[in-house]
């Protein structure tokens, strides 16, 4: 596996980022408006790839820091193929970005070198980071758009379906991540571990979310009482 580099790269793709997840281990709770450093989760996730040449968000509609293209999967709540499968349908370039919309620290360097990936190596339809624990994450990697839609047609109706039945055939580049910009927040533990590490490195003050203390979140951002 390869190392992050802080690379950069001119290189036109598309992002879809899946936003309708049930967040059952969140209680429920509308994972990607929590706040980290005072900025929602899908916020920090737009502004790791700001130069995409179209955004497309898959979940409910809500204010994000710039413009994108709104879908649902279909039935709503089918699962990361069938939001996949309702994104791809809003893409046009030749590599698309797939994102998970809980990345806090996700940031440009690590899209760019995710992108510069594919473009120097050709034989490549994949490459994705890998955590610290060795699991490769799916939604926090880039595709060549042309045999990703071929491997979502060959699992049959996307409903239900598994993103790794999808995704597993791919040639795949697997790129550590050192730097942990692939950490999500699937618990209140790891939201909790995720806006202490924020409070070191707060994004630039032109992100915090309007509605929203600089730093930080209370209220109903927070877990329920008791956990």
């Amino acid at each position: 596996m390869d190392d992050i580099a802080d690379d950069t790269a001119d290189y036109a793709y598309d992002a879809v980022i899946l936003a309708g997840g049930a967040a059952r281990r969140l209680d429920g709770v509308d994972k990607p408006g929590l706040l980290v450093g005072g900025v929602t989760l899908l916020d920090r996730v737009l502004a790791a790839c700001g130069d995409a040449r179209v955004t497309v968000v898959v979940g409910p509609e809500r204010p994000t820091v710039r413009p994108v293209r709104w879908t649902r999967e279909e039935p709503p709540g089918g699962g990361p193929a069938a939001a996949l499968a309702a994104g791809l349908g809003l893409v046009t370039a030749e590599v698309v970005l797939l994102l998970a919309a809980d990345l806090p620290f996700l940031d440009p360097a690590a899209v760019h070198h995710l992108l510069d990936t594919l473009r120097n190596e050709p034989n490549i339809e994949a490459a994705t980071l890998v955590d610290v624990e060795g699991r490769d994450q799916l939604l926090t990697a880039a595709y060549r758009t042309a045999p990703l839609r071929a491997a979502l047609a060959r699992v049959g109706p996307p409903d239900g379906a598994r993103l790794r039945a999808v995704t597993g055939g791919l040639a795949t580049r697997h790129l550590t991540d050192p730097r942990g910009v692939s950490v999500d927040c699937d618990t209140w533990e790891d939201v909790r571990l995720a806006r202490a590490r924020a409070a070191d490195r707060p994004l630039p003050p032109h992100h915090a979310h309007p509605a929203e203390p600089a730093h930080g979140a209370d209220g109903p951002h927070d877990p329920p009482a008791g956990r």
